[in-house]
């Protein structure tokens, strides 16, 4: 700062206020500070900003080391929507997501002063230490447990199933099967939920769950159990990835998709769409959940009082509607 202030011939005070905005300084000398800030290449000190006005510009996010769509989706929507408010993320990324794990990268954030935590928490286990921060921390969770009194915001899973499971009834079909998620995942419980309620409201038969775990392979296996079962005549899998799994297993079996069997996924993946065939599944909004997550934040730092109770918002997902289902053929 006082290489930018002797270069534009201002006291490096002059600088400060060019740098913040401030109002009283004259067009002429915020062009030569800026004229300056960019000659020399100059950016401000985040951390001896932080140190001064009591602001940190960053946000913690706790989130597991994962590739799985939906976190993923989910870490990135949060950088962009953080970057827009001018804030800047770092990630505490942790293997699992238990309780030791993730009061460790708690604390490894606040070490760094930030100004509050995002926890991406879908796992049971992961609410435990969340529960034991003080409440004076800024703290949303992302998808975690909605029995739990933590701020939250989330995709609606069980209203996503639902819409899933009556798509499926309403072309004609008796019941649906469900390929579930790990059954640790709060988003699979929600799914599970919405599936059963469904059948239920409808009075179709509930059958089995078919255990699985979010991969292709794990879907793989459970069509290949379903392939088997000439009953079998519509599919709802926990997550695209599944249903990938599933479309494969039929298509050994010689189980035309959707002639024989219908299937619907859910989160929508980039390739859902070029699928064969391209598959009907629910779209979660992962933008609206980040920029909710981020205003629901920035509310908390705003007001440094104990307010979390009752934040709570739920994003409703969306049908999208592709060519892997349609009316039973019998």
């Amino acid at each position: 700062m006082t290489d930018v202030a002797r270069l534009a011939g201002v006291s490096h005070q002059t600088v400060s206020r060019v740098l913040n905005g401030h109002p009283y300084v004259s067009d002429h000398t915020r062009l030569r500070v800026q004229a300056a800030i960019t000659e020399l290449g100059y950016r401000p000190n985040g951390a001896a900003r932080a140190l001064v006005t009591g602001q940190s510009r960053v946000i913690g996010v706790v989130a597991q080391n994962t590739t799985l769509y939906g976190p993923a989706s989910l870490l990135a929507a949060l950088e962009q929507a953080a970057a827009e408010a001018g804030f800047v993320v770092t990630i505490g990324s942790v293997g699992d997501l238990d309780d030791q794990s993730i009061a460790a990268a708690v604390e490894r954030h606040l070490a760094h002063r930030v100004a509050g935590i995002i926890a991406i928490a879908p796992v049971e286990s992961a609410g435990d230490a969340l529960e034991r921060l003080p409440r004076s921390i800024p703290l949303v969770t992302v998808d975690g447990d909605p029995h739990r009194s933590l701020p939250l915001v989330t995709v609606d899973q069980v209203a996503g199933a639902r819409e899933a499971t009556q798509h499926l009834l309403d072309l004609g079909h008796r019941t649906v099967w469900h390929v579930t998620g790990p059954p640790n995942w709060i988003d699979s419980a929600g799914r599970i939920e919405g599936w059963r309620e469904t059948l239920l409201a409808a009075g179709a038969q509930v059958p089995p769950l078919i255990p699985a775990d979010w991969s292709a392979s794990a879907g793989f296996q459970a069509g290949q159990m379903l392939a088997r079962m000439p009953e079998v005549t519509a599919v709802f899998a926990a997550n695209d990835h599944l249903a990938l799994g599933v479309l494969r297993a039929l298509h050994e079996h010689g189980r035309r998709v959707p002639q024989d069997i219908s299937v619907v996924g859910f989160d929508d993946v980039p390739e859902a769409g070029f699928f064969i065939p391209p598959l009907t599944t629910v779209r979660p909004d992962f933008k609206a959940v980040a920029r909710m997550s981020l205003d629901l934040l920035l509310s908390q730092i705003a007001d440094s009082g104990d307010h979390r109770d009752g934040l709570r918002q739920t994003i409703a997902p969306t049908l999208i509607v592709r060519n892997s289902a349609s009316a039973p053929s019998i």
